[in-house]
C-alpha cells in the first residue's frame, strides 16, 4: 500500500481557505447590494449626484473596485471547485488583492483607526496563514492537478 493518498477531492485544511473565499464572496455581494441601494433610493441618489465631483468619483471607484473583486472572487472559487492547476497562484494573488484593498480602506477611508485596523487584521492574518500553506503543502500540490 502506498503512503501517497492521491487526493482527488477538496477536503482537510483546504476547506478553511475555501470557506474564507465563500465568506468574502458573500461580503462583497453585500457591498454590491448596498451600492445598488444607493442608486435606487431617491434620497441617496439625489445626494450622490448633487454632491461634489470628488465624492462621486470616489463612489464610482469603490463600485468598480467592488465589482472587480466580486468577479475575481467568483473566478477563483470556480477554479477552486474545478481543482485547476493554476489555482494556488490565483489564490495567492487573490489574497494579496484583499490585503491591498484593506490597506486602501485603511489609508483613504474616513473611519477611525481602530475600525480600519480591525478590517486590516483579517486579510493580513489570512495571507500570513494561507500563502505559505498554498506554497508548501503536499495536499495542495496533489489536489489541484486538473
Amino acid at each position: 500500500m502506498s503512503n501517497n493518498p492521491g487526493y482527488k477531492r477538496i477536503g482537510g485544511w483546504l476547506l478553511a481557505p475555501m470557506a474564507y473565499l465563500i465568506v468574502t464572496l458573500l461580503s462583497v455581494l453585500l457591498m454590491l447590494f448596498l451600492f445598488s441601494m444607493a442608486v435606487f433610493m431617491p434620497e441617496s441618489r439625489e445626494y450622490l449626484f448633487t454632491n461634489s465631483q470628488a465624492f462621486t468619483l470616489q463612489w464610482y471607484f469603490s463600485v468598480v473596485t467592488t465589482l472587480a473583486m466580486w468577479v475575481f472572487t467568483v473566478a477563483v472559487l470556480w477554479q477552486f471547485c474545478k481543482r485547476a492547476r493554476a489555482l494556488p497562484k490565483m489564490y495567492i494573488i487573490w489574497l494579496l488583492c484583499t490585503v491591498l484593498l484593506a490597506v486602501k480602506a485603511f489609508a483613504f477611508s474616513p473611519v477611525t483607526d481602530d475600525l480600519a485596523v480591525r478590517n486590516l487584521l483579517l486579510p493580513l492574518l489570512a495571507a500570513a496563514v494561507f500563502v505559505p500553506y498554498f506554497k508548501r503543502s503536499l495536499r495542495v500540490k496533489e489536489t489541484f492537478t486538473e
